[in-house]
């Protein structure tokens, strides 16, 4: 039994994606990698050459679904201790009190949400006499989110030493509020500059469409010989590393 419910834990720092969105994923890479190949080389030869753009893209993409479902399995992480401490205030004790918050949490976010799911297999791990200190230190382990890791191991000494568990709950759901209020803060403030750094991302191939379009033939001379092909190359890489550089300069998280 503890087995087959080890087997049913899902790993956070992992994501597969589903049948539509592998096939939406693979249209845009296949047209933006076609994309760069005929504007930068004129050849749709050029794919092969950039096919690492196009896993690139494939990793990052799966990057940004991972930390879309951290965001959300943090939010209603927060929900739930501000649920179990209301549990425990009306007499329940810290195991029935994370089973009683199953009801409130899959009422907000749904019976299949992240949460809802952990809560039910902490209920059947509770079932299969495993310790709520190892399963809260299992879904902190497997979420790679920093609060639920954290509180994971505050809870598991606090349940040690018999520490009061609704003071730290209480604490617990104010700090994780906080932090998310704070990353609220840090995203309507940098919001503007988000959106300079993807207008400044299409400038380039603007500028170039542009050229090409109301000089036609102006470009030629960077086509099909060895000295241009090495110039667009370097013109491209150059670009891609600015796209790295601006997209973590824009990437600020309160851990």
């Amino acid at each position: 039994m503890k087995k087959n419910y080890a087997q049913q834990e899902l790993e956070y720092d992992g994501y597969c994606f589903s049948r539509g969105e592998a096939l939406l994923t693979c249209m845009y890479i296949v047209f933006l990698v076609c994309f760069l190949a005929v504007l930068f080389y004129r050849s749709i030869f050029a794919v092969l050459f950039l096919s690492p753009v196009g896993y690139r893209i494939w990793k990052k993409e799966k990057h940004k679904k991972i930390q879309k479902r951290k965001k959300e399995l943090g939010l209603q992480f927060k929900d739930c201790i501000q649920s179990v401490s209301a549990n425990l205030r009306a007499g329940y004790s810290v195991e029935n009190a994370f089973r009683e918050s199953y009801s409130e949490i899959s009422l907000l976010y749904g019976k299949d949400s992240y949460m809802a799911t952990e809560l039910t297999r902490m209920t059947q791990g509770l079932a299969n006499n495993i310790s709520l200190e190892c399963l809260l230190l299992s879904l902190g382990e497997r979420s790679g989110v920093t609060d639920i890791r954290e509180f994971g191991q505050i809870f598991s000494i606090a349940k040690r030493n018999g520490g009061s568990m609704t003071d730290i709950l209480m604490r617990t759901s104010k700090v994780i509020g906080k932090k998310m209020e704070i990353d609220k803060e840090i995203q309507v403030l940098i919001s503007a500059k988000q959106m300079e750094q993807r207008i400044m991302n299409i400038v380039p191939f603007v500028i170039i469409l542009y050229i090409s379009i109301t000089s036609p033939g102006f470009f030629d001379v960077l086509y099909h010989n060895l000295m241009g092909v090495t110039v667009m190359t370097i013109c491209l890489a150059v670009y891609f590393a600015a796209y790295e550089l601006s997209s973590k300069i824009v990437d600020i998280r309160v851990d």
